[in-house]
């Protein structure tokens, strides 16, 4: 199965074509960015289907990262995703961040934990730790920085993520350090085609991924807050 990869969730926007029977990643493209995610993806995208030799109606399958991470970011993935699938009459699935993340460290069998984490900014973040195996031992969650080093209690981890610095920084002097930092500003966006073809299309909605609610609000919502705060 050709598998379409796409990822706008955090400071990249990356896409790539997969084909799962041979293993190979057929193209791939991912460019650095904080914001423009809305004018450079679409192109992106069709450079990758283009050095692939595939056409969008030979893919079977959309794979898309659906958060933690930008609220804008995020909608621009998930609309591509969404809009490709719909035209082409193929599945979309999503992947998670965090789970993104964390599927190289799990794929070779690791002996220790993997903390996945990524700035949710005012001392926040973004969280979820496995075992080795890939069990779960905290379930995705927001946390201030303090409540996150208590993962430390699992032993010296894999610590993985846009904030893998920032979490080692502040590792407890008293507690085993971790094996590895990997300070990645967002997942291998092979590991999205991965994941996507593993998932099912009946579980793993393309949607968002939300821990809290997105800080940006549209108009309507930001007056409806700011009336009913100076209301008698």
């Amino acid at each position: 199965m050709l598998i379409l990869a796409i990822d706008t969730a955090l400071d990249a926007c990356a896409a790539a074509v997969l084909d799962t029977e041979t293993g190979e990643l057929i193209a791939q493209e991912s460019q650095a960015m904080k914001r423009g995610h809305a004018e450079a993806l679409m192109p992106l995208i069709g450079r990758v289907i283009a050095a692939s030799k595939t056409a969008f109606t030979s893919l079977g399958r959309i794979a898309v990262t659906t958060g933690p991470g930008s609220f804008t970011g995020l909608r621009v993935g998930l609309s591509a995703a969404r809009g490709i699938a719909l035209a082409g009459n193929m599945p979309v699935v999503g992947v998670t961040t965090l789970a993104a993340y964390a599927a190289p460290i799990v794929s070779q069998n690791a002996e220790h934990p993997v903390i996945s984490v990524i700035d949710a900014r005012h001392d926040h973040v973004y969280l979820q730790v496995v075992s080795g195996n890939g069990s779960a031992l905290v379930r995705p969650r927001v946390a201030p920085m303090a409540d996150a080093l208590e993962a430390s209690r699992f032993g010296a981890p894999y610590v993985v993520g846009n904030a893998a610095g920032l979490l080692a920084e502040r590792w407890p002097s008293d507690a085993v350090p971790p094996v590895t930092v990997d300070q990645q500003s967002a997942p291998d966006i092979a590991w999205v085609g991965w994941l996507g073809a593993a998932v099912n299309p009946n579980t793993a909605p393309a949607r968002p991924f939300y821990l809290r609610a997105p800080d940006a609000k549209p108009p309507s919502e930001r007056l409806a807050s700011a009336a009913q705060t100076t209301s008698p």
